[in-house]
């Protein structure tokens, strides 16, 4: 039986990773980046700096005969004032496509947000282990599928026999972009935010640039779409417009025209699938901005409420229902030239009887039972072939 000194050390290196956009090399380790850099210095907003930076899809593949594998990592956890603590990180451990477990790393930066002022301030921490054991013995090929929501620089890869890039099985890619929701808020585990449990049931290869709070049709996102190669692509679009109030109708109409004439750019026929919101009561026909509810949060729960005026809504101010009637005339237009191009309505994934029997527990973001929900929608939908997209066997 191998010690624990006689563990072999391979360098996390680009071609053991998949998912991410871009690999920075720090001081510390490898950090995983889901926009390339010329993007994140073309904005320089804090939200979007930390949502980028936390790896959602992100993993580590490699073939090996190891039963016990160790992950170096320097995680950046969330603490929010006056809100009950978040769960730790979680890394999930897939073997032959099997979830087997997950583990969390202690230690860690953490990154303190006060919603009430709109500060952060980061404290300096250790880093921490990740330790997966009794793995089946023999050849396998293994992924460790990084935390969606908290950043984790790669420091070192141990294991008890030689690991190897796992062989490129040459599946399709689905690149996906959204918002937290797609990110994977308030999942249990990366590997069960919706978009990684609709890749796993469709059988895909899944790069996922949901971004918690920033999809806002930034020109920059579309051009990362539109360079990151894939065979199929899919946006959902509509409640970070809402809930940031970043834009009036007359806005928003010209900024998915152009969003989308910029992904073609690089997949001119690709199937390309436009998802609008899945149902947000608060936010239906009331516009944003989205805020806390200060009254929950003083007793501990962390919780929304919209705060526009609906009356508003005649000035151009929008709601989910405008925007959905809107991506909707939108498709319809552009698809007369682009038969390639689809729509489905995020309803469909999560609609007026889901929320009476899943309720959204801060009111923006699904819990774990949800994500399981749209995730099995999702697949069913959109990869059986009927919008366009393959169906399993692909």
């Amino acid at each position: 039986m191998q010690s624990e000194h006689d563990r072999i050390t391979t360098p996390v290196t680009a071609d053991l990773v998949r998912g991410a956009i871009e690999l920075e090399r720090t001081a510390v380790g490898l950090l995983p980046h889901r926009l390339p850099a010329w993007a994140r210095a073309q904005c320089a907003d804090g939200q979007l700096a930390m949502a980028e930076a936390q790896p959602s899809g992100v993993r580590l593949v490699f073939s090996t005969r190891a039963t016990t594998v160790e992950l170096d990592t320097l995680s950046t956890k969330r603490v929010y004032v006056g809100a009950p603590p978040r769960p730790d990180g979680r890394y999930d451990l897939v073997v032959d496509g099997r979830l087997l477990g997950g583990s969390t790393a202690s230690g860690g930066n953490t990154l303190t947000l006060d919603m009430t002022t709109g500060s952060a301030t980061t404290t300096p921490g250790p880093v921490g282990t990740v330790q997966f054991t009794d793995l089946p013995d023999g050849p396998k090929d293994v992924e460790i599928w990084l935390p969606h929501n908290e950043t984790a620089e790669l420091v070192a890869l141990r294991t008890d026999a030689p690991v190897e890039p796992a062989p490129d099985h040459a599946r399709t890619v689905w690149l996906h972009h959204g918002s937290s929701i797609s990110q994977g808020s308030d999942a249990a585990s990366p590997s069960t935010t919706w978009p990684a449990l609709a890749a796993s049931l469709a059988g895909v290869e899944l790069i996922n640039l949901g971004l918690a709070g920033s999809a806002l049709l930034d020109p920059f996102t579309a051009r990362t779409l539109r360079d990151t190669p894939a065979d199929l692509i899919s946006v959902k679009l509509g409640i970070n417009v809402v809930n940031t109030d970043l834009m009036r109708l007359r806005a928003f109409t010209p900024a998915v025209h152009g969003f989308l004439d910029t992904v073609r750019e690089g997949h001119p026929t690709a199937p390309l699938l436009v998802v609008s919101p899945i149902l947000c009561p608060i936010h239906e026909d009331t516009p944003g901005p989205s805020l806390p509810d200060l009254t929950a949060l003083s007793s501990g729960r962390l919780r929304f409420r919209a705060a526009g005026d609906p009356a508003e809504r005649a000035s151009g101010k929008l709601t989910l229902q405008i925007i959905r009637a809107e991506l909707a005339g939108i498709v319809e237009q552009r698809a007369a030239a682009d038969p390639n191009l689809y729509y489905l309505d995020g309803r469909e994934l999560y609609g007026e009887a889901d929320a009476v029997e899943l309720p959204l527990p801060d009111a923006l973001h699904p819990d774990a039972a949800t994500h399981r929900r749209i995730g099995e929608r999702f697949a069913k939908l959109a990869f059986d072939g009927t919008r366009g997209f393959p169906g399993r066997s692909a």
